[in-house]
């Protein structure tokens, strides 16, 4: 193997080196956001305006359901003073989310604990 090849392949096996240990940071990261939400939180204290067509609030629900943190969702398009909350929050997509009252456009649940930690 000439040395071009075998710089090519170092740097290639250092690309999936890198790339896999920053998804096992995140997964791990991710964890433990999950743990300190569900630990947090109690039921009422998370609420999510969400839509039928939104893949962030299919995200947002996912997560939370495998974090096992309770969340009253209420849909835009199908419970009209969840739509008319929406309006009045002039948000500009979904998810929102209220958290102990603050109100957070989209997912984030870096945000989720920090405004759980702040409200505890």
């Amino acid at each position: 193997m000439n040395a071009s090849r075998r710089s090519l392949l170092v740097l290639v096996l250092l690309v999936i080196a890198i790339t896999g240990g920053s998804e096992w940071w995140r997964g791990r990261e991710q964890a433990r956001l999950g743990v300190q939400i569900a630990s947090a939180s109690a039921p009422g204290d998370i609420e999510m305006l969400s839509s039928k067509t939104c893949v962030f609030c299919d995200r947002a629900r996912a997560w939370f359901g495998a974090h096992r943190v309770p969340v009253n969702e209420c849909v835009i398009e199908t419970d009209t003073r969840c739509a008319e909350r929406f309006a009045s929050l002039r948000a500009l997509g979904t998810p929102v989310l209220i958290v102990r009252g603050q109100v957070q456009q989209g997912f984030n649940p870096e945000l989720i604990a920090r405004a759980l930690a702040r409200q505890g």
